[in-house]
């Protein structure tokens, strides 16, 4: 279904949710120098008397500690609830996308699918899409263990420690078999639907999708179906799209009135090299990409500048999940690849969340001057490699996946509230760069499987 009036909507659409981020970031600082000045100056007030209190096993340093967290936590809870309607927005917009999502994935991939034809097709796009998932996932967390150590961050900022009585809320999670295979297969359709669970779903839809084809004509009828009701999700995703604006210029509002221009001065180092680090990955995945695709990959990054846009604003890669989808068709992906390996990269692929984790968890280990050998690092990359994977869906799952790792090494869980406060700012990037990897994954094995179109536009887009 061409659209000769597509590429003006993404234009504007796009224009629309720069003003939105701009405006939001200006609101943002007014805010933070204005309506939670208070707030925020008795709550850095807190944050500097905690650090002052010795470590101490007497009942007047427990009192004073306890008094301390009990009124910081007070003073969060205020802010919250002044920045809430600015929340709100982008909450409710993420809540729709989070509605089509499951039903937009089921439809389409069982269309792709049941089009394939066999279960020998399956598998074989199936391995090529595991083969350069792998390969990008230890690709990027290569590459943050390379950059951190030649920047050393946790070294140059010499950053005071958090006490180690401090909760930071995040819950590691340890490696297991068992808890790796019952989240890749589900007990219920409907309760993987219901819970947004992508993995669980894909495999439901690979199975009914194969069955679908088995059936022959019969098959054809559910095909038809499965394929109109893709086109109805994929116009109450237009009408969603169109909140992408007031959601982004909520997201923007509420982080930086939060955050403040003090906390950017602060780990201005470490944001900087953060960043840094996800362009080198992006350049690295647009060479290869470039190797396989040729220069048509500057078009494809062109193409999906919209929903790298939303996911960055929003803090979210889900966000943009609808709009990568249909981008990547237009530009030339056929549906059913696309439809394939996009939900696998939700929870295999997410390029800019792998470089986060050994980023992270070494820049931790630095700020508290330990020493890993190289061979104890690449330990860690695998155990970040692996557990990774059993995880997607969780919330906060990369904060979630280094607490697992920081245990596991013997590096001070608690080193995590080092990150707390900017990690809304690192998973703005984190987000975008994994919008990234997954559109190129998808028009990598597009390519493998000559099913990528040489004039853009030649897909259906509205499948």
């Amino acid at each position: 279904m061409q659209n000769s009036a597509r590429p003006g909507i993404i234009n504007r659409l796009t224009l629309f949710i720069l003003v939105a981020m701009a405006a939001g970031i200006a609101l943002g600082f007014a805010l933070n120098k204005s309506y939670i000045a208070d707030e925020i100056s008795a709550l850095e007030k807190i944050e500097f008397s905690q650090q002052q209190v010795q470590p101490s096993d007497s009942l007047q340093q427990a009192s004073i500690k306890e008094t301390l967290a009990t009124r910081s936590k007070e003073l969060r809870q205020s802010i919250d609830k002044k920045l809430e309607p600015f929340s709100i927005l982008s909450d409710i917009f993420l809540r729709l996308i989070k509605m089509i999502i499951a039903p937009l994935v089921f439809t389409t991939l069982v269309v792709g699918v049941a089009k394939l034809g066999d279960i020998s097709a399956v598998g074989r796009i199936g391995g090529k899409t595991l083969m350069w998932f792998i390969g990008a996932s230890l690709l990027s967390l290569l590459l943050g263990m390379i950059l951190v150590n030649l920047f050393k961050p946790g070294t140059m900022m010499q950053l005071p420690l958090p006490d180690n009585t401090i909760d930071t809320g995040i819950q590691s999670t340890g490696l297991s078999l068992k808890g790796f295979l019952y989240h890749i297969f589900p007990s219920s359709a409907v309760e993987a639907m219901a819970k947004n669970e992508i993995l669980q779903i894909v495999v439901f839809s690979l199975f009914f999708g194969v069955g679908t084809a088995s059936l022959g004509d019969q098959g054809k009828i559910i095909i038809q179906f499965m394929d109109a009701a893709a086109h109805v999700i994929l116009k109450v995703t237009s009408y969603v799209m169109s909140l992408a604006p007031v959601a982004v210029f909520g997201a923007m509002t509420a982080v930086v009135a939060k955050q403040g221009i003090g906390i950017l001065k602060t780990y201005s180092l470490f944001i900087g090299e953060f960043y840094l680090s996800l362009i080198v990955l992006w350049v690295v995945l647009g060479a290869l990409c470039f190797m396989i695709i040729g220069k048509r990959v500057l078009k494809l990054l062109q193409a999906v500048r919209e929903p790298i846009i939303l996911a960055f604003s929003t803090s979210s890669s889900e966000a943009a999940f609808p709009k990568t989808m249909a981008q990547l068709q237009a530009f030339g992906c056929k549906d059913k690849i696309v439809s394939f390996v996009l939900p696998l990269g939700y929870s295999f692929n997410l390029d800019g969340s792998m470089m986060y984790m050994t980023f992270a968890s070494l820049f931790i280990a630095q700020s508290y001057g330990i020493e890993l050998s190289i061979g104890t690092q690449v330990s860690m990359l695998l155990v970040l490699m692996l557990t990774s994977k059993g995880i997607a869906g969780v919330p906060r799952a990369s904060l979630v996946v280094i607490a697992g790792t920081l245990a596991t090494f013997n590096i001070p869980e608690v080193g995590l509230a080092l990150l707390l406060g900017i990690d809304p700012l690192l998973d703005m990037g984190r987000s975008a760069t994994n919008v990234v990897g997954n559109s190129i994954a998808t028009a990598v094995v597009s390519k493998w499987e000559n099913e990528l179109d040489e004039i853009p536009g030649g897909a259906n887009p509205a499948h």
